[in-house]
Parts: structure tokens; C-alpha cells; sequence
């Protein structure tokens, strides 16, 4: 994962987001028991889709019981999302 930045607490829109990675349109949230069932993260979720991000979700205990697994994930994805083409200058 070298050369890819992450900022910590991102606005994006009206959202505040754990961790994004703007070259790569990603987002990685962290997410305590106070997020199961929330249907808010749902809507923010698909906001964000329609922004081109895509969202990773960790559980806490997740990242203490298996950080080695979530860094995989969180590779695997940036290798796999590379950053957006520039869009074409004239074109239709």
C-alpha cells in the first residue's frame, strides 16, 4: 500500500469519515457496538457510493482480534480499486 494516503476525520459532504483515501475513493470507517443496526450509516453508505467512494466497515473488535486480516482486506482493496481514470478534456 505505499505511496497511498489516508486523511483521519474527513469531511466529505455533510459526513465526517473515519479514515478516506481520495486517490482511491475509498473510506474506511471503524465502527463500536452504537453502530449495529443503524440505519443512518445505511443512507450515509449510499451517499457516498454516489460520490464514487467506496466504503469499508471494521467492527472494533474486529480490528483487536484481527488487525493482521483487516490490513489484508483494507490491500487488497486498494490494489484491486485503483484511482479514477482523469476525465478527457473535449470530449462528449
Amino acid at each position: 500500500m505505499e505511496g497511498v494516503k489516508f486523511r483521519r476525520q474527513e469531511p466529505i459532504g455533510k459526513y465526517i469519515v473515519d479514515f478516506a483515501s481520495f486517490d482511491r475513493k475509498l473510506v474506511i470507517e471503524l465502527d463500536g457496538g452504537q453502530h449495529a443496526d443503524d440505519m443512518r450509516d445505511a443512507g450515509r453508505d449510499a451517499w457516498l457510493g454516489t460520490q464514487g467512494f467506496e466504503v469499508l466497515r471494521f467492527w472494533n473488535n474486529e480490528i483487536f482480534e484481527n488487525f493482521d486480516g483487516v490490513l489484508e482486506e483494507i490491500r487488497r482493496r486498494v490494489v484491486s480499486h485503483p484511482p479514477p481514470a482523469p476525465p478527457i478534456e473535449g470530449g462528449e
